[in-house]
């Protein structure tokens, strides 16, 4: 793996490196294999209600998004907008353990559903997509306006996770204000190899089945409106994600087809172009995307971003200590041990020989 740490200038001015540095992730003993951890950290993560508050906000376009707040913290302190994966939800377990690991290092959490994600079907005929980086904008944009002082930074998830490092990569090759650091977990940078990867058999082909049967579902529940719009018959035919983003997600956005739409919203092309202190959280064995599909040498190149790969720890996994009926949660520790560090201004331009490096996993935990 690369052993040099980021140095080049950032956009600000001023020399830039990383300071801070990950505690080594280690899967326990009962929880061995990328596929154990990835259903694990579905069905053993606890998700309590947290103290989240719901909001409806009106978009630009006549449609909604639902996001939730946690309780307020600092005044002072960062706000952090988090954003769940392909057919999750603010509520999911991995979302509301990010909330609380935040409020714990005293930041407070605001979680967005993506549209048609939070329990009540959107009003426009569109959905979301792994590449649609509008309602981010919009709702940065309205979190400003509120706090204009305050800092403001984000994680990712999976499909929120490429949704959020092209909006990055967006905004930076604009020199725009974005979020002033951010953080992204189990992230499919290559979009097409990830429909690949769910075509395997195997539990590829249930991890499949089970997004497929959700995605179709909202279909279906808006199939009126829909019916002009796409051909539903080849929708209902649906055996892939690849054949869904065929029938369905590229007709709704204007794409030529599933691998035009891949192309254009796969994050690996806009990485390059991000400009704030960005973590990145990969485990080479997860199953939604081959390591051999990490854009491990534009993620070396640019300075802002930092690698954690770990050897283990599948799709949004990542259990650690403890017994199987009270395991901890590593990702959303070190999210927010990540956050909380830019947050205290250590990471401008302080060199360090420690720093964590594109691709390596630092076991120094004097930043914890």
């Amino acid at each position: 793996m690369m052993d040099s740490s980021p140095t080049v200038d950032g956009t600000s001015g001023g020399g830039y490196r990383h300071t801070w540095t990950a505690r080594r992730y280690a899967p326990p003993w009962w929880l061995r294999g990328a596929h154990a951890q990835t259903l694990a950290g579905k069905f053993l993560r606890p998700a309590p209600d947290g103290g989240l508050t719901t909001e409806r906000i009106n978009t630009p376009d006549g449609d909604f998004l639902d996001i939730a707040w946690m309780p307020e913290t600092d005044p002072a302190a960062p706000l952090v907008l988090v954003l769940h994966g392909l057919e999750g939800h603010v509520r999911k377990g991995y979302m509301v353990q990010t909330c609380l690991a935040l409020a714990d290092r005293g930041m407070r959490a605001v979680g967005m559903n993506f549209r048609g994600c939070s329990g009540e079907m959107n009003r426009e005929p569109h959905f979301y997509h792994s590449g649609e980086t509008g309602d981010i904008r919009f709702v940065f944009g309205l979190l400003r306006e509120r706090f204009p002082t305050r800092p403001i930074m984000a994680i990712g998830f999976s499909l929120g996770g490429n949704v959020l490092l092209k909006y990055l990569g967006e905004q930076g090759a604009k020199n725009a204000a974005t979020f002033s650091a951010a953080v992204a977990i189990s992230v499919p940078y290559d979009l097409s190899a990830g429909a690949d990867a769910l075509e395997l058999g195997g539990m590829a082909k249930v991890y499949s089945d089970y997004f497929l049967r959700s995605l179709v579902a909202k279909v279906r529940a808006k199939q009126e409106i829909l019916a002009n719009v796409l051909d539903l018959d080849a929708v209902w035919a649906s055996v892939t994600i690849r054949d869904f983003d065929d029938a369905a997600t590229a007709k709704l956005y204007g794409f030529a087809g599933a691998e035009d739409y891949y192309h254009k919203s796969s994050s690996n092309r806009f990485i390059q172009s991000v400009r704030v202190p960005t973590l990145l959280i990969h485990a080479r064995d997860d199953p939604f995307l081959p390591a051999a599909a990490l854009p491990l040498s534009t993620i070396e190149a640019n300075p802002f971003l930092a690698l954690v790969l770990t050897d283990g720890g599948g799709h949004v996994g990542f259990l650690e200590r403890g017994p199987p009926w009270n395991p901890t949660f590593w990702v959303e520790e070190q999210s927010a041990s990540f956050l909380a560090h830019h947050h205290r201004g250590t990471s401008a331009t302080t060199a360090d020989p420690n720093a964590i490096a594109p691709g390596r996993v630092d076991p120094n935990t004097e930043n914890l």
